[in-house]
């Protein structure tokens, strides 16, 4: 596998989980929160601060000293532009290293020639696998489901702010698959069928060029 691979994921339909194994399984390098870490060292932002950022879109006020820096360019930039664009130079950074997994952050619409994949799942058992890993005292199915609802919205309108394109919408990405119905291993197996099948187009000769016998 001579690409990165994209992940985007619905809140609690397994997307890191399926990043981390995809990239256990084809022996390449897993980013997600670490993105976090690059990029606020990039542009020596305190990681607190640009978690508050990350993957939201958020209306700053000019005369907040806490997000801006005074006496410099950025006091005019928002800060969430600045998150993105940090962002988004770390991820072409990674990419240009080699293969790798990003989970989320619009990495499948930064970089040019990256494989895609979208998870999705039913809000049930998106519910019930988040009141399984991330269990919060008092917390009910209904409020689980407003915070998934919340949670997706923010992501939807990052995405479609900085990237013009209708977050979720099948044709955006090279393919897309239901946890809800296979689980992640499902998913993972389907994944890695379809980079196989990538890979095979990658070593096709190109027009012109003569197969080696």
């Amino acid at each position: 596998m001579n690409k990165v691979i994209t992940v985007s994921r619905e809140f609690g339909s397994g997307g890191r989980e399926l990043g981390v194994k995809l990239a256990e399984a084809l022996g390449i390098p897993f980013y997600d929160k670490e993105l976090i870490s690059m990029a606020a060292d990039d542009i020596n932002i305190a990681e607190e601060a640009f978690r508050k950022y990350d993957e939201h879109v958020i209306e700053d006020d000019p005369l907040d000293h806490k997000i801006h820096h005074s006496f410099s360019e950025l006091y005019k930039v928002p800060m969430s532009d600045q998150i993105f664009v940090a962002q988004s130079n770390v991820i072409r950074r990674l990419a240009s290293h080699g293969p790798c997994v990003i989970v989320g952050r619009c990495a499948d619409m930064i970089l040019e020639d990256s494989v895609n994949i979208f998870i999705y799942s039913k809000m049930k058992q998106r519910i019930k696998r988040l009141m399984e890993l991330e269990p919060e005292e008092g917390i009910n199915e209904k409020d689980m489901e407003m915070k998934i609802r919340a949670v997706d919205r923010k992501r939807r309108d990052y995405y479609q702010y900085y990237t013009g394109n209708t977050w979720g919408r099948a044709q955006n990405y090279h393919l897309c698959v239901d946890s809800s119905l296979v689980g992640v291993d499902g998913c993972l197996r389907a994944a890695l069928a379809y980079l196989e099948d990538v890979c095979k187009d990658e070593e096709k000769p190109e027009d012109g060029e003569k197969e080696t016998v």
